[in-house]
């Protein structure tokens, strides 16, 4: 079982960027550039290296191989966007792996991309990147293949393998973990952990709550200890978890509507199935069904909000009431979106750089929130 943490650590202190290793400050998948370049990068790897694994760090100042991180990030439908994108598209995984000198909600990406030993190109056009455009990697650079006849070769697999051999866990490191997952949250949040078929430690912790009869977790960290990786992460929104001696379930819910009628929807559940071969897999069921409002009403919503936003972008001060309607305009920008107003992703993001700077720190939460729950639906 390989530390994810101690995988990145080998990456960074051994190797610069080449055919089979990228890394990033950041990647924005939000954006038509940033998605397209992301998959360039995924096709070069997988080209370049046929036989093996190749990875991208994510949250590294690139100069000196400083760690910033990033925002974890949900990746339940990545695999969607390369299988979109890409003819013969190898398998991939988003990780957010922990590192303790950064703040809470900060991690650092790992990308795995795993080998398919086919060539990969583009299935349409992405960003100014043409359908059936081939690319690999020239040292640290993700190139396109101008030639007539592109042919896979590996030259990696053995320093890869070693790199990998040497980042595996041991019983230390996930003692480590456990108790430092424990020391670092507060009794409130009922750090705890469990032993999965003798081989998996996984740790856990959120504020309870009793909703209607219901258990409900806040602020919820899920972390799997043997690999360092945050596996979920709440900021807002409420889960319930069950389990028993082979699998962790998570539901997650969210709270959403127009004012004072808001209510709990089911987003996704999440199920953790531990093997007994050492692997384990983790499956995602996308529950949600928007909630429906008087089409009016949305209509008076959607032009109030990109009357704010408008305002914003032009530097005008916004009344009292506005002021307040900041607050709720990541949400209610999601709520149009979900009634089919599809350029709100667009407009909110405009008012980006306002909504961090407000004293209430709350709603670039639901800012972040809003656009996690857009990329779901998009690729559900």
């Amino acid at each position: 079982m390989i530390n994810k943490r101690l995988l990145i650590k080998k990456l960074l202190s051994h190797n610069d960027e080449n055919s089979f290793f990228d890394k990033k400050q950041k990647i924005s998948f939000s954006s038509k550039d940033g998605k397209a370049k992301f998959l360039k990068h995924v096709c070069a790897l997988s080209n370049s290296n046929p036989n093996n694994n190749s990875y991208i760090v994510i949250g590294v100042e690139d100069e000196e191989n400083k760690i910033v991180g990033i925002d974890f990030f949900d990746d339940s439908k990545i695999q969607n966007l390369v299988n979109a994108y890409l003819n013969n598209p190898p398998k991939i995984t988003y990780e957010n792996v922990l590192f303790p000198r950064l703040p809470r909600n900060k991690v650092i990406g790992l990308v795995s991309i795993y080998p398919n030993n086919s060539i990969t190109s583009l299935s349409k056009n992405a960003w100014k990147y043409k359908k059936n455009t081939i690319f690999y990697r020239r040292g640290s650079n993700s190139m396109p293949f101008l030639g007539n006849q592109f042919q896979l070769r590996n030259t990696n697999q053995a320093i890869v393998a070693d790199i990998e051999k040497n980042a595996r866990n041991n019983i230390q490191l996930t003692l480590d973990g456990v108790f430092n997952f424990i020391n670092n949250h507060k009794e409130i949040y009922n750090p705890q952990y469990k032993v999965f078929n003798e081989q998996f430690v996984l740790c856990w912790a959120g504020e309870r709550k009793i909703i209607n009869g219901q258990e409900f977790f806040s602020r919820v960290d899920i972390e799997l200890i043997n690999e360092q990786v945050k596996l979920f992460f709440s900021a807002l929104d409420d889960v319930q978890i069950s389990y028993n001696n082979n699998t962790y379930i998570v539901e997650e819910y969210i709270y959403l509507g127009l004012e004072k009628q808001e209510k709990y929807y089911p987003l996704e559940k999440t199920i953790i199935n531990f093997k007994n071969n050492g692997k384990h897999n983790i499956v995602k069921e996308f529950l949600f069904e928007p909630p429906v409002f008087n089409e009016e009403i949305m209509i008076h919503i959607y032009n109030n909000c990109n009357l704010i936003v408008q305002k914003i972008v032009q530097k005008k001060p916004l009344s009292s009431t506005e002021q307040e309607d900041v607050l709720r305009l990541p949400t209610n920008y999601l709520i149009c979106y979900l009634h089919g107003f599809l350029d709100v992703v667009e407009n909110l993001k405009k008012a980006k750089t306002y909504i961090k700077s407000l004293a209430n720190n709350n709603t670039y939460i639901k800012y972040n929130e809003a656009l996690r729950i857009i990329r779901k639906v998009k690729y559900a």
